[in-house]
């Protein structure tokens, strides 16, 4: 298992403070914020470990309200909303410096039989062994990218993208805003559903906020635009094992009053729809350089 995927089932153990509490820490990766896939995980961790385990996760819906200070440990409140026949609900309230900087509702369901329907993966899409990776793409094309983006992408990390739609790197031109992007975690998967869950809510936030600048000639990277996470909803559908590509398709239906929207599927490679989740997210342009 490589270092970095160590690493991100480290910070996924969270340690037990009290009744329905819970801390965890972020890597000291150089960021100025923690990534919103970290308290995402991470928060469902906290309510995963307050249910029976024979209860799994089927949705998720979530705000963030500051930015998460990657130097200090971040609390997780639990609050146990319901325990029904077969359904449990749970929220949870990540804490720093004494303040709310995001929360969690999610709902946990006992397995059952019933109605199953799913809408295809994409056709003709390329398998990952074709593609380069998001970085290689950028490094070709001579993208302008931040030295703190630079520094964090040579680093091992637990997450690898393979982009599928090579236009969005090669052309500031205003495109369709979709994309299909390939991810897989650079190392084993866990077998535990619970974790398994928890690294698809950490990848699920990954340049899906993205998509929504691309019908402007945009990218995240362009320094005077704003971008941030407000707010992301996710669905579990079917378990999958991890160990292998999958493929996230995006389209981001709507753009309006510094708020891009933006929806995504997640299949495997045999395209089994394994999760779908939608995100708002600030996209402002500034009137001022930031500093």
């Amino acid at each position: 298992m490589s270092q970095a995927m160590q690493e991100l089932l480290a910070i996924l153990d969270l340690e037990r403070l009290e009744h329905n509490l819970y801390r965890g820490r972020s890597p000291q990766s150089g960021w100025q914020r923690v990534f919103g896939g970290q308290v995402i995980g991470q928060a469902l961790i906290a309510a995963q470990r307050t249910v029976a385990a024979d209860r799994h996760v089927h949705s998720l819906h979530c705000y963030f309200m500051r930015p998460g200070d990657p130097t200090v440990p971040i609390v997780y409140e639990v609050d146990r909303l319901r325990d029904g026949g077969s359904f449990t609900t749970r929220r949870v309230t990540a804490i720093q410096h004494g303040h709310a900087i995001f929360s969690l509702e999610s709902s946990f369901q006992l397995d059952e039989e019933g109605l199953d329907h799913q809408l295809p993966m994409p056709l003709n899409v390329p398998p990952p062994e074709e593609l380069k990776t998001q970085f290689e793409l950028l490094e070709e094309t001579g993208h302008e990218v931040p030295d703190s983006v630079r520094r964090f992408w040579a680093r091992e990390r637990p997450l690898e993208i393979k982009p599928v739609n090579l236009e969005h790197y090669t052309t500031r031109a205003k495109l369709p805003p979709y994309q299909n992007v390939w991810v897989r975690i650079t190392g084993k998967a866990p077998d535990e559903r619970p974790l398994q869950s928890a690294i698809l809510a950490y990848l699920s936030d990954m340049t899906l906020l993205d998509t929504s600048t691309f019908a402007h000639g945009r990218t995240g990277f362009d320094p005077d635009l704003q971008m941030a996470s407000l707010d992301h909803a996710m669905w579990f559908h079917r378990q999958t094992g991890l160990d292998d590509w999958l493929l996230y398709t995006q389209d981001s239906p709507n753009a309006i009053g510094s708020r891009g929207f933006s929806r995504g599927f997640l299949y495997s490679r045999d395209g089994t729809l394994i999760a779908s989740t939608a995100q708002e997210g600030l996209v402002r342009v500034r009137t001022k350089p930031s500093k």
